[in-house]
């Protein structure tokens, strides 16, 4: 019998779904200082520490606050205000989501709408992490228990119903707030893109047998009803 490592997809990049795939890819690439690759819509973290950013076509204007967001790290206070300021220039804009002067973290909106918060610095759960911190996302617990059980990835946090998981070599965290979760009318701007093992069907097997759905277009669906893409690691 295969260990389940071998049937252990691994998270490859963090996609959107964009109006403007290039403009977009080019902001997100000024602000983390990254490298731009192959037609220039995929954005890679030139120290390899950090999941590659995809923009595809495709997305709609947006009508509703997006079910994930990143949090943005800070070294020092400097330097978050430095990142603000960056963003601010590039075409980000200040955005209120509800968040209070006493949380420390400034919330803003990429050029194509998406939300991101800049975190303060000094904050013990994004520690060691990298420029994006984590990937906040909106969700139950058993979707952060799938989540942990699809990547191979232990749960960091797991109290009062939110949780999180962290690769074991470190760097993002994945988040869940837990309950109330809010309504899903549509297809998320934001998703995850799984490379499969070379065993590819009997990888897909397993994450069926977790609690995944097939979607339509060959694409899949978390307990949550949140879309992923995998691709063959042939891709």
């Amino acid at each position: 019998m295969k260990s389940s490592l071998h049937m252990t997809p691994r998270l490859s990049a963090i996609g959107f779904h964009a109006t403007d795939p290039d403009g977009l890819a080019g902001f997100w690439a000024a602000l983390l200082g990254w490298e731009r690759s192959g037609d220039g819509t995929l954005v890679v973290p030139p120290d390899g520490k950090g999941y590659p950013l995809r923009f595809t076509g495709g997305g709609q204007p947006k009508t509703r606050q997006n079910q994930a967001h990143f949090d943005l790290t800070s070294a020092t206070p400097e330097a978050q205000r430095d990142t603000v300021a960056r963003a601010l220039e590039l075409g980000a804009r200040h955005i209120d989501v509800g968040q209070t002067p006493e949380e420390g973290h400034i919330v803003l909106a990429d050029p194509d709408g998406n939300e991101f918060c800049v975190i303060g610095a000094g904050n013990k759960f994004l520690a060691d992490t990298g420029v994006i911190g984590a990937v906040s996302c909106d969700g139950t617990q058993a979707v952060g228990y799938f989540w942990s059980e699809a990547l191979g990835w232990p749960l960091v946090w797991d109290q009062d119903e939110e949780t999180a998981v962290q690769s074991p070599e470190g760097g993002t965290k994945l988040t869940w707030g837990g309950p109330p979760v809010a309504p899903k009318p549509d297809v998320n701007r934001l998703y995850f893109e799984l490379t499969l093992p070379p065993d590819a069907e009997t990888a897909i097997t397993r994450l069926l047998g977790l609690g995944a759905r097939r979607g339509p277009d060959g694409v899949f669906l978390d307990p949550d009803g949140n879309e992923f893409t995998v691709r063959r690691a042939a891709e």
